[in-house]
């Protein structure tokens, strides 16, 4: 099966949509601790979240008028050809299909570890960003904890901090700011890792109480809130050297 096949076939990626933010203690961590570090003061002409599947971050960033949206899965771009300033894309992100200089801002979260050739994207990425514009990662941490859950989800690697900071820095994007996202006290890869089949049916069975019953969706907003303040407890406390997930914002600086 080839990767976009793969990642149309793979629920868990194709069938996200922006529930997810409130079904999931995880993205909500996570979209919550990016969103603490991009100010509504700045504005943004022209953005792309990479990787975006239905659930971008995009979505809760307000300060970008134009936003692009790009996947390797088609499925999930359906959910952005509504608005006027949306434009989904189908495509491959070691070849966009974008001019030079194209954005002002770019996102890519937990997406360079499903790229085979990941310096041909960071390539790609800074081709298309202008100078001065910001880019957002994040990435599975901890080379050493390359498992069985990361080949079973399309990781080709985790990475350290240091090799992520290097991989950039060789195409002038300069780290300012890099900060953990998931601690080690989280074991939902080790689950997953078990019975991924079993877990994947019960998450889309999540999503679907969640849109239907308004009784299970208010008990589990609770749930989601105090998970993700947990996550974000443990990241703190544990350092970002010893978090399985960790995020960048670099800038283009020529």
């Amino acid at each position: 099966m080839n990767k976009k096949d793969f990642y149309e076939q793979h629920a868990s990626f194709s069938h996200r949509t922006i529930s997810e933010y409130h079904i999931s203690p995880g993205i909500k961590c996570k979209f919550d601790t990016i969103k603490s570090f991009i100010s509504s003061k700045l504005k943004f002409n022209t953005g792309i979240d990479l990787g975006s599947s239905g659930n971008s971050i995009f979505l809760f960033l307000k300060s970008i008028k134009n936003k692009s949206f790009f996947d390797l899965a088609n499925y999930p771009l359906r959910l952005y050809k509504s608005k006027t300033f949306w434009h989904p894309v189908n495509g491959d992100m070691t070849n966009l299909p974008y001019r030079d200089n194209s954005f002002e801002i770019i996102s890519a979260l937990d997406v360079l570890e499903h790229v085979e050739d990941d310096e041909l994207a960071i390539f790609e990425i800074q081709r298309t960003l202008k100078k001065k514009g910001l880019l957002i990662i994040t990435v599975p941490h901890r080379k050493i904890c390359y498992s069985d859950q990361d080949r079973i989800i399309g990781h080709y690697r985790r990475y350290d901090l240091e090799q992520i900071i290097d991989l950039m820095k060789k195409h002038n994007l300069k780290v300012i700011r890099s900060f953990g996202i998931y601690g080690p006290l989280m074991k939902i890869s080790e689950i997953q890792a078990s019975h991924p089949q079993k877990v994947e049916e019960k998450i889309l069975s999540l999503r679907f109480l969640y849109d239907t019953n308004s009784m299970f969706r208010a008990f589990w907003k609770v749930i989601v809130y105090l998970g993700s303040k947990i996550m974000k407890l443990d990241a703190k406390y544990h350092g970002i050297k010893k978090n399985m997930n960790v995020g960048f914002i670099f800038i283009k600086v020529s």
